[in-house]
């Protein structure tokens, strides 16, 4: 069927001419309109309620559904309540208790603020408020609709009742989708604010049955795990950063935690579950070097921040934020979520004490038997970890007794790194018994498989080790130590290239100029509609340029510049690192190996290679057991 006859005759819409007068809209359409910005499904009046429970000081909070929200939302709880007098006017438009000058918007700390939720909701829906305040003698119920004050028997707090969504706007219920589908919305808003609030009490009722419950509780790390889930904790490290004046706290995933979905990404920023782009920027430039692919990272970080240095006052749910230094806040972020996955993770493991290697899984009532140990005889001496690791220059040769300290460093050592423990020395494996490599994160060398892979045994089992992956993480992090220690060398262009400069680039550029030197690059005016780059940062004099001039003006109106820069700069040392890594297929001795394993315990993010692949895995003996069916 041709589209021009599916299309109504009329289409497109003519437009009357005729001129209207300009008139004051009556209050109903008014709250109608407010409406469609306020609430958009179940779930955004579920968020507005929840708000205003939080901030009446509640310490349980109990949501009851029928069929996703659409035929009832109520929200009890038991906080502060609203007298008698102050519940009419608590549904008109505009009316707040949180806000009352100009001074309290710019530095507001409640969740709502704005005065317009319960007269948008009230305007599409059927509601009633129930309420007593603290000390009250009685709890009062005013309909929405008729405006009637009843009394009614309640302990002290608030309930708010929604019946039949959009009733008064059937057009928008059009729009919803299954009852299933808006139930999940409102759970995960609820969800948004336990996270937030650990020490409230959340329990979410529909068609009569509890669906889920998350209880009080005084630390974060419990309802993350009560809310996410207990693999969340597990497999994510904490943060804790300060950067001048902003304070970052929360769990970071670990790159393994990734998933194809960004839908366990949680922000927070005075305590408010937000969206933004210098937020979501700063976290995936964090993560860019460990991450593989187009993995989203899981995280639930909570910034704190002087309520004046962030305007919450962008949006009509609340949902975004302006911060008035963003660069400030970009940069706190990306440091906090890169120093706590900089730490090896490969010690969490370990224990400090040596275990045995095999233990039984069979019940108590079953007869043990254990399997005498076998002695191995290593048939190498030591390798040529000299030539795999050449020492400095400048430090005398490696002292194999135990003095490496004060004689210079060992071959595995990495230039301006804390020395090595002499337990995180290689020791041959004639001499290196399993009590001494039990303390070993990464435990001992035991074989190389197929030129590709190290085999090591640890105090949890068997350690599988991409020597390929590892190295390569290891030398590019020694690359990006000697050039960080630095600053960043300019290189002038012969001929400045010239491009074509949109008005805010230039006006960037001008801005700017300070920032740009201290990155090494220079990028003057030409012409009013065009742009020079007359030097670029030395690593880079290869490159493109213009592409990285524009790149870097893109970042500087909007992140932090550094990053562009860095990270042309980390994608050439990556390189340089992969050629400059041991190869596959290449025999290594024992000591070689244990080099390798103690040098990736001393280097930070050693667990995943430059391009976010896992360079180690563990299998327990848990697991071994499980492949042999022993215990059953």
């Amino acid at each position: 069927m041709p589209l021009v006859s599916a299309l109504p005759s009329s289409f497109p819409p003519s437009i009357d001419s005729s001129r209207r007068p300009i008139r004051e809209l009556p209050d109903e359409l008014i709250s109608q309109i407010a409406a469609g910005e306020v609430v958009e499904r179940p779930a955004s009046v579920v968020r507005e309620l929840v708000d205003n429970a939080l901030d009446a000081g509640a310490l349980q909070v109990t949501l009851r559904l029928s069929a996703g929200g659409v035929r009832l939302i109520s929200v009890e709880d038991d906080g502060q309540g609203i007298p008698r007098e102050e519940l009419p006017v608590a549904l008109r438009r505009h009316a707040t208790s949180k806000i009352a000058s100009l001074g309290d918007l710019e530095t507001v700390g409640t969740m709502g603020f704005r005065g317009e939720a319960l007269a948008a909701i009230n305007a599409i829906a059927e509601l009633t408020l129930l309420s007593r305040a603290q000390g009250a003698d009685a709890a009062w119920a005013l309909d929405g609709r008729t405006g009637e004050l009843r009394q009614v028997a309640r302990a002290a707090g608030s309930t708010v009742e929604v019946h039949e969504l959009f009733y008064a706007t059937p057009a928008r219920r059009k729009f919803l989708k299954t009852d299933a589908t808006e139930l999940a919305h409102c759970v995960e808003a609820v969800r948004r604010h336990a996270l937030a609030r650990p020490d409230v009490g959340f329990a979410i009722w529909h068609e009569g049955k509890l669906v889920e419950q998350w209880r009080a509780t005084a630390a974060r790390d419990p309802r993350l795990a009560d809310a996410l889930s207990d693999d969340f904790v597990a497999r994510s490290v904490a943060v804790a950063h300060t950067r001048g004046a902003v304070r970052v706290e929360g769990r970071a995933g670990i790159p393994d935690a990734a998933r194809s979905r960004g839908d366990q990404q949680f922000f927070y920023v005075n305590g408010r579950f937000v969206r933004d782009k210098v937020l979501s920027h700063a976290v995936r430039s964090a993560y860019e070097d460990v991450l593989h692919g187009q993995r989203q990272p899981v995280f639930a970080l909570y910034l704190t921040i002087d309520p004046a240095r962030v305007d919450v006052n962008v949006h009509p749910t609340k949902i975004e934020v302006r911060f008035r230094d963003g660069r400030e806040v970009h940069q706190a972020v990306r440091q906090a979520i890169e120093n706590a996955l900089a730490v090896p993770r490969a010690g969490e493991t370990a224990t400090p004490a040596a275990t045995p290697l095999f233990t039984s899984t069979a019940p108590r009532s079953m007869p043990v038997w254990t399997q005498p140990a076998i002695h191995f005889v290593a048939e190498r001496g030591p390798g040529d970890l000299a030539a795999m690791w050449p020492a400095s220059p400048a430090m005398p040769a490696a002292d194999t007794t135990g003095e490496a300290a004060t004689a210079g460093a060992p071959p595995w050592h990495i230039a301006g790194a804390p020395m090595p423990s002499p337990l995180q020395t290689p020791v041959s494996p004639r001499t290196a018994d399993a009590d001494t490599a039990a303390v070993w994160p990464l435990g001992r060398a035991l074989a190389q498989l197929q030129g590709i892979y190290i085999l090591a045994e640890n105090a949890q089992g068997l350690v599988i080790v991409d020597m390929h992956a590892a190295h390569e993480r290891i030398v590019y992090e020694r690359l990006k130590t000697q050039l960080d220690g630095a600053a960043i060398g300019s290189q002038p262009l012969l001929i400045p290239a010239t491009f074509a400069a949109t008005p805010q680039e230039v006006a960037t550029a001008e801005a700017c100029t300070a920032v740009l030197t201290a990155l090494g690059m220079e990028i003057t005016p030409f012409s009013p509609r065009t742009l020079a780059v007359r030097a670029v940062p030395g690593t880079l004099a290869d490159g493109d340029p213009v592409e990285l001039a524009r790149s870097v003006l893109a970042e500087l109106a909007q992140h932090d510049a550094s990053t562009v820069v860095q990270r042309a700069q980390n994608e050439l040392l990556s390189t340089m690192a992969c050629h400059g890594a041991v190869r596959a297929n290449r025999k290594l001795t024992l000591d070689e190996m244990n080099g390798l394993l103690r040098q990736m315990e001393a280097t930070e993010r050693s667990d995943q290679c430059n391009h976010g692949r896992p360079t180690w895995r563990q299998l327990s003996i848990r697991e071994l057991d499980g492949l042999f069916l022993r215990g059953r």
